[in-house]
């Protein structure tokens, strides 16, 4: 079975929806230095942060989360005053940014905001449930996931799949202390790439069952799930085959049926070069597979919100039929001969399904297969 993507919605350092698409296209990077987070000893000076006038707000995730689920329930002209809605939530570190904030100005703590709940259902009143999963790098992908699950098994009538995370001091910290050299970009299968840096973000989409929209942006074909719990950090190639496998399973389709791949491409030492021999082992290494771009170079590593920022930029190619280029990319690595990887500008291509890429620490992956609507 399939369901629809009846909208989508993101936050990112680059702008809202149409504005992140359109930069994107045109190569743009909105990276800046770090002031309110930034020590010394971190390791760590840059990130893809979303710049607000004044002084740093609370609550900045639940904000962005907000907005998104607002405007993606419009966008599908979905009320769940009127219809059965749920929502799911992916993050990696949800509001751990107040608790950090909390603790340093010594004031209380309101806890039951830390999980995402109480925001959606301000955005959205009316919601029948909301649930935040805490699945790393992946966790807008699992969201989705379970989206499509809810609205295929008739549980939900209109499910909301969203992500959000904003920076946190720890989450700093510890990029920067695990890399050598502190990176001036996130460069994905670039030889000379650094290591990863976090942007902030959020996006939200609407799945509905199979005919449900009249003029959907997307159809959901499956997404492939799984958690190897191979190394804390560090991938492992049979995890991430699994979970490939597994969409392509469930979505009755084969890789050879895909024009694009948008990856994940972290930029790190590791990721890059497993996630190209997979795709090289899967899509073919001899110049004839998908097109293949990645995000991160131009949005940061937007950590829960990841999986369906790269879903927006997806239905964006269906949309329009340009592919954005990978930021920061000049010198692929070995592991990329032969992929179509799109450099230095977007190319315009006829895209009918895109395979979408998120991987996590400690082996949680998804990979989700879209497919134009019409």
């Amino acid at each position: 079975m399939t369901a629809l993507i009846a909208s989508s919605a993101v936050r990112t350092c680059l702008g809202g929806s149409e504005a992140t698409l359109t930069r994107l296209v045109r190569g743009e990077s909105q990276i800046s230095a770090l002031h309110h987070l930034r020590t010394p000893t971190m390791n760590v000076d840059r990130a893809y942060r979303i710049r607000e006038q004044g002084p740093e707000r609370s609550w900045r995730a639940s904000g962005w989360l907000g907005e998104c689920v607002k405007e993606a329930l419009a966008g599908a002209r979905v009320d769940p005053r009127r219809e059965r809605v749920a929502a799911i939530v992916g993050t990696g570190l949800g509001e751990m940014r107040e608790v950090e904030r909390a603790a340093v100005e010594g004031r209380a703590l309101q806890p039951e905001r830390l999980h995402f709940a109480e925001a959606v259902r301000e955005a959205a009143p009316g919601l029948e449930e909301v649930i935040t999963l805490s699945n790393a790098c992946s966790a807008s992908g699992h969201a989705l996931a379970l989206a499509q699950d809810l609205v295929e098994l008739g549980d939900a009538d209109a499910v909301v799949a969203a992500g959000a995370d904003s920076m946190t001091t720890s989450m700093l910290a510890m990029i920067g202390r695990v890399s050598p050299a502190s990176p001036d970009r996130v460069r994905p299968f670039d030889v000379d790439r650094q290591g990863t840096l976090l942007g902030d973000g959020a996006a939200a989409v609407v799945v509905l069952p199979e005919g449900g929209s009249e003029r959907p942006l997307a159809r959901l074909l499956a997404t492939g799930l799984s958690c190897d719990a191979h190394h804390v950090t560090a991938p492992h190639l049979d995890g991430l085959r699994r979970a490939l496998a597994g969409a392509y399973e469930r979505a009755g389709r084969r890789p050879a049926d895909v024009e694009l791949v948008i990856a994940h491409g972290t930029g790190t030492v590791l990721n890059d070069p497993m996630e190209a021999a997979l795709l090289a082992e899967s899509c073919g290494d001899t110049g004839n597979g998908p097109l293949v771009t990645a995000l991160k170079g131009a949005v940061g590593h937007t950590s829960g919100a990841a999986a369906l920022v790269n879903v927006h930029a997806a239905i964006g190619c269906l949309r329009d039929g340009v592919v954005p280029p990978v930021v920061g990319l000049e010198n692929p690595v070995a592991e990329a001969d032969g992929l179509r990887l799109v450099i230095q500008r977007a190319v315009r291509a006829r895209v009918r399904t895109v395979q979408v890429n998120a991987f996590g620490f400690g082996g949680v992956n998804a990979v989700s297969l879209l497919e134009a609507a019409g």
